[in-house]
């Protein structure tokens, strides 16, 4: 028999006052505790949510009694990985947000490649551990990131071209399901639902740990940005087409428009500059990445050339202080093409149009081992485009900036409105159209994940997120 829980509910309003959740270990943190606004906060500060209750779990069973509890008394469900999703999914409104920032373990075993990794941990903390034996898999391309959503969404990140999304690389995960129930998934175990969480994000419950394979990877690497100024945007589009065109998976490449962030390695002048810059990875030996980026680097005699052999680390949290947590975030975003030459000037027309200095758009080049994985052999959709692009409104609270560049975000997004190939379910944001959560996985995908939700969560209790609805 499941432990009891027992709570004080008002049934009608639904605040919370707890007494005792039986079997809860952690923290229960109610809207009278000091610690309540700083709980509640998540990556995005635009997202201001008022939970009734926050359960900060440490282990497995104190998520398993957060479930049975908020099912017994009607109450939404938020769960919170790394709380770093841009459309604030991490926090509701009148409910309980099911906390696991404070379940951050992860154990690396060097002879046989594989790491454990708790469900709240964040990719540096993966990095840090697994980077100590050479190993890493792919990840975040900031440190902050939860190593939960990210997944569970698919996982793009530096290493993706060579070793896969972040979803090809894991081979197990410990998870509560919609009736409180603690399953192990895998491809043998449960392999249907498996499947699902490859790629279909929260909606089949709380994953409270991940088994990754891991890859031999730095510990030093060649990696850093290229910078050139914004007026050469064009020509550096169509150069960077060709180039990355050949280019072998080992490189992994993000490009990004907007001005040059005040970092310590970029030089006074330079700072707040609006330039093109081409951030680069090469998960190979370093002698072999310098052959590859030099024609790269050669082109047009850049700003500011970074590259060069630095830590994995590092290269990991480089942008950390870019993206900053309680900054104002708004995002539109979609899979694109090949940079064909109308294009290229769709985004050279708009990609410095914003009003902010700290908006920006970046660019993933995708294909190498993201595309050669069959279509639905996991629920990861579109994995034939070539490029995924992000179009980031970025604005600290105290600044003014808000409505133009999220004017400027949905401009530029219906300009590409011909060119879309799907869209990254990470990079949704939080006003979106139902039907672009379709349209993350393509239909035949799409109607798989409805028979998972339906068979694991018929009632839809994990709906805080881009939902995918059982059917009827």
């Amino acid at each position: 028999m499941p432990t009891p829980i027992t709570a004080k509910v008002n049934s009608e309003s639904k605040q919370t006052t707890v007494v005792k959740i039986d079997g809860f270990r952690g923290r229960l943190i109610s809207a009278d505790h000091t610690d309540y606004d700083i709980a509640r906060a998540v990556w995005n500060g635009a997202i201001d949510r008022r939970p009734h209750l926050i359960a900060r779990c440490i282990g497995s069973s104190d998520v398993v009694a957060a479930v049975r509890f908020a099912r017994d008394h009607d109450l939404e469900i938020a769960i919170r990985g790394g709380g770093h999703n841009v459309a604030g999914t991490a926090v509701c409104n009148d409910g309980i947000v099911i906390d696991l920032s404070a379940m951050r373990a992860v154990r690396v075993d060097p002879a046989n490649r594989r790491g454990w990794v708790q469900g709240g941990a964040l990719w540096g903390d993966v990095d840090h551990e697994t980077q100590a034996y050479g190993l890493a898999t792919t990840g975040g391309i900031v440190s902050h990131t939860g190593v939960a959503g990210l997944t569970l969404g698919g996982g793009i990140g530096w290493l993706m071209r060579k070793h896969g999304l972040t979803v090809d690389n894991l081979l197990a995960v410990d998870i509560v399901t919609a009736n409180g129930e603690q399953l192990r998934v895998s491809e043998n175990e449960h392999p249907d639902l498996f499947w699902a969480l490859r790629g279909g994000g929260g909606n089949f419950g709380v994953v409270t740990s991940f088994e990754f394979r891991l890859h031999s990877v730095g510990p030093t690497v060649l990696a850093g940005p290229i910078l050139w100024d914004a007026s050469d945007a064009g020509e550096v589009l169509r150069f960077y087409r060709e180039f990355v065109r050949h280019a072998p998976d080992e490189l992994g490449t993000v490009v990004r428009f907007g001005t040059a962030p005040p970092l310590s390695v970029i030089p006074k002048n330079l700072h707040w500059r609006p330039v093109v810059m081409i951030g680069t990875c090469y998960a190979g030996p370093i002698e072999d990445g310098e052959q590859v980026l030099r024609p790269l680097r050669a082109f047009r005699t850049p700003l500011l050339d970074l590259v060069g052999p630095m830590p994995y680390v590092g290269f990991q949290s480089a942008l950390d202080s870019t993206v900053v947590h309680g900054w104002n975030y708004y995002w539109k975003s979609t899979y694109l093409p090949e940079l064909r030459d109308d294009l290229i000037d769709v985004i050279a027309k708009h990609a410095f149009a914003c009003s902010s200095p700290r908006s920006y758009v970046a660019l993933f080049h995708l294909k190498g081992m993201v595309s050669r994985v069959v279509e639905g052999g996991t629920a990861f959709g579109n994995r034939q485009a070539s490029h995924a692009i992000t179009l980031d409104g970025v604005w600290r609270p105290d600044e003014n900036f808000g409505d133009r560049d999220t004017a400027w975000t949905r401009e530029f997004f219906a300009a590409l409105g011909r060119f879309r190939e799907g869209v990254y379910v990470n990079f949704l944001g939080g006003d979106e159209d139902p039907d672009r959560v379709r349209e993350a996985y393509g239909d035949s995908v799409y109607n798989r994940l409805v028979e998972v939700k339906t068979k694991y969560d018929p009632d839809n209790i994990f709906h805080h997120n881009q939902n995918i609805r059982p059917a009827s």
